[in-house]
């Protein structure tokens, strides 16, 4: 045996040893899915849950035919740069980019590893992808409908309250959203005949000035537009402060409205992942990302919770509680 000795060829292979072995070697045995996001597990366990489904549906279990390699910003979109070049120098056969900030970090990264993204903006004017039918090049992905119906939420928050004047509009700066949504508000919110404050939170601590803002302002409402993970992992949190600020309140998940905010309406973000890893999964199977046409997930759901409307003091008009997918009692 050339260029190792047989022993040390033998420690090598045994006293787990096995487990310090590179991600290049053990890909060998099995695929390695790098999977980045901006966010953290803890908040984004059931969209992860929701990925693995994806990935079964394609012939893939974690931990037997394939490997899942986490990579977690937790917040910190600084982060993302290094952790999607990490990825890429440990040669993973694919890389899940979840979220908006995780997607731009591996675009930016690579022109080779086939990568899969999930979004809710338009990967077109992100320059994610060429084209949504033939994405060309090493990317494709889903893409839910949380930026398109982000005006849908001021005119719902305009429809509950017809004599309001003034709205507020929560975003987190620091995503790459956040210009696009915060002009296409502004623009609905001109339309409808109302004044829109910008309120920032590019941290967890901002929450609490955000809100206490949005009731100092005295605004109808407070629509929160930008799907972005910071506010997505913490929507539950979000939904509280919204029922203790007494600020009646919009978003696109449904955890927000459990929580106490006022409704949710968007995307459903768990169908975005299971479509994601199926995709990683067809990937794997050796399909190519340039002609898997980018997904658009057009499930949209609308949760009213009844509890906070009676708590403000809401009267909510019967043909918007009718169109609700799910009222919460």
């Amino acid at each position: 045996m050339s260029g190792i000795r047989r022993r040390d060829f033998v420690i090598l292979l045994g006293g787990g040893r096995a487990a310090a072995w590179p991600l290049a070697a053990r890909a060998q045995v099995m695929p390695v899915i790098g999977f980045l996001n901006a966010a953290s597990l803890d908040e984004y366990r059931p969209m992860v849950d929701a990925f693995h489904r994806g990935l079964q549906e394609a012939g893939y279990i974690d931990g037997q035919n394939a490997t899942i390699e986490y990579r977690w910003a937790e917040g910190q979109y600084d982060r993302l740069p290094s952790l999607a070049a990490d990825l890429v120098q440990q040669k993973v056969t694919v890389i899940a980019a979840t979220t908006t900030p995780a997607a731009l970090a591996a675009k930016a990264a690579t022109s080779t590893v086939p990568i899969v993204f999930t979004t809710g903006g338009d990967p077109i004017k992100l320059g994610l992808v060429a084209s949504l039918r033939r994405p060309g090049g090493n990317v494709t992905g889903v893409t839910s409908l949380s930026v398109e119906v982000g005006p849908k939420r001021l005119e719902l928050a305009r429809e509950l309250f017809p004599g309001a004047t003034t709205v507020a509009l929560l975003v987190n700066p620091a995503n790459p959203l956040a210009a696009a949504v915060s002009k296409d508000s502004q623009a609905v919110a001109d339309t409808l005949g109302v004044r829109l404050h910008v309120l920032h939170a590019s941290t967890e601590a901002d929450f609490e000035a955000a809100f206490a803002t949005a009731a100092q302002l005295r605004a109808a409402a407070l629509v929160i537009s930008t799907p972005d993970p910071l506010f997505g992992s913490h929507a539950a949190q979000l939904g509280a402060l919204a029922l203790r600020h007494r600020v009646p309140a919009i978003y696109f998940q449904r955890e927000f409205a459990a929580a106490g905010g006022l409704m949710s309406y968007g995307g459903s973000i768990t169908e975005t992942y299971r479509l994601a890893g199926l995709y990683a999964g067809r990937i794997l199977k050796g399909e190519k990302p340039a002609d898997l046409p980018v997904v658009q997930s057009a499930k949209v759901e609308l949760i009213l919770n009844l509890k906070t409307t009676r708590a403000l003091g809401i009267r909510v008009p019967l043909p918007l509680s009718g169109r609700a997918d799910e009222v919460i009692e």
